[in-house]
């Protein structure tokens, strides 16, 4: 079997001109074979730097673009055709965006893989340890803190029993970021494992000690990027003064990123995105570092149901993989690009059972909302 093509979808709801937010937009790869078999994948990236990266044409033997290094491969060659991508592009691609391009095919080569042995992709990673997962759902919160807590309460409603935002205005205002917290937290009662997710806009150590005093009543499970992922001795601080638990990482790529954060940062939970950080090859590496450094993995995940199925397709064969993100995202994109997306059930995602990922994309949504 040979790969004879590698398609870049370009995905987008708003406008070009118009602010984008998280969810609404995506860029999807399909890895096409001689044989008939397509595969797919996603990085959770700049869809336009993404489709650079992958189409991009030779500058020098360790600067090409990733389709001209696979086409005429054989697919099945996971581990070897990795370690082609980072080597032969690392000039623009060792981090970033060279690493999110190269996640995206990494996964559609083992959808791949899945199909051609006709297993559930998880039983290709080894073998399935659970039939169902637990979700925490994730919504971006409303400015207004009543209509925060009005989403989540129906979201416990839904039959979340554990939620986490971010986002939006969330992190920008520390009146407001308690107001809204205070809100969610009395909407859904003291039982609901609660979460939050900064995305970095806490900026300092001092601020964020002073905001998670204040939010001490609130009884949050963990708090999650209150600063850069770049600021390992502000996380490693933070993970030793705060009673919460802390949680970073989904910025990161490669194992070397992540073994720097899980030694110094000293989280407590660890959350490499498997559309970012070097796809399932990478991720298996990355899980097997938490578990040497006895830290929790929690993927994230806030995008397509692409992203979603891979990754409870690997927690699914990780012996502690037992927690996965589900994005609460009214984006079309993550409502309607697939059309059989994995059923939540009673605060659990379900386990696909089908050959490879299990997905099947909606062609009239890709139609609507492509750019490329």
């Amino acid at each position: 079997m040979k790969i004879t093509d590698i398609e870049v979808i370009q995905l987008r709801v708003p406008p070009l001109e118009a602010d984008c937010e998280w969810g609404e937009d995506a860029v999807i790869v399909r890895v096409h074979t001689d044989e008939g078999i397509v595969g797919l994948g996603e990085a959770d990236s700049s869809p336009a730097v993404v489709a650079a990266c992958i189409d991009a044409p030779q500058s020098n033997f360790y600067s090409q673009g990733l389709k001209r290094l696979l086409i005429g491969e054989n697919p099945l060659e996971i581990e070897r055709l990795w370690q082609k991508m980072y080597k032969d592009s690392n000039y623009m691609g060792r981090r970033g965006a060279g690493i999110h391009a190269l996640s995206a095919i990494d996964i559609a080569l083992w959808d791949i893989a899945a199909q051609f042995y006709a297993v559930p992709l998880h039983i290709l990673l080894g073998g399935r340890y659970r039939e169902r997962i637990a979700a925490y759902g994730t919504f971006i919160p409303d400015q207004d803190p009543a209509r925060s807590g009005e989403i989540a309460r129906q979201l416990v409603a839904d039959g979340y029993r554990s939620l986490k935002f971010g986002g939006g205005v969330f992190g920008v205002e520390a009146d407001r970021d308690v107001a809204i917290v205070k809100a969610v937290r009395e909407a859904v009662g003291q039982d609901i494992q609660l979460q939050i997710d900064l995305a970095g806009r806490w900026r300092t150590r001092a601020h964020t000690l002073e905001m998670a005093q204040r939010l001490t009543p609130y009884n949050l499970n963990w708090i999650e990027e209150p600063v850069l992922s770049d600021d390992l001795e502000g996380y490693a601080r933070l993970a030793s003064q705060l009673s919460c638990k802390v949680a970073g990482g989904e910025s990161l790529t490669t194992q070397w990123e992540f073994r720097q954060f899980l030694e110094q940062a000293q989280v407590d939970i660890v959350q490499p995105d498997i559309t970012r950080c070097g796809g399932i090859t990478e991720m298996k590496r990355i899980y097997n570092l938490a578990q040497l450094y006895s830290t929790e993995l929690v993927p994230h995940g806030f995008s397509t149901g692409v992203l979603l199925a891979a990754s409870v397709h690997f927690l699914a064969a990780c012996e502690f993989g037992t927690l996965m993100e589900y994005s609460r995202s009214n984006s079309p994109l993550f409502t309607d690009l697939v059309t059989n997306p994995i059923r939540f059930e009673e605060g659990y995602l379900q386990v696909p059972q089908g050959p490879g990922l299990g997905v099947v994309l909606d062609e009239a949504v890709i139609e609507r909302y492509r750019l490329s």
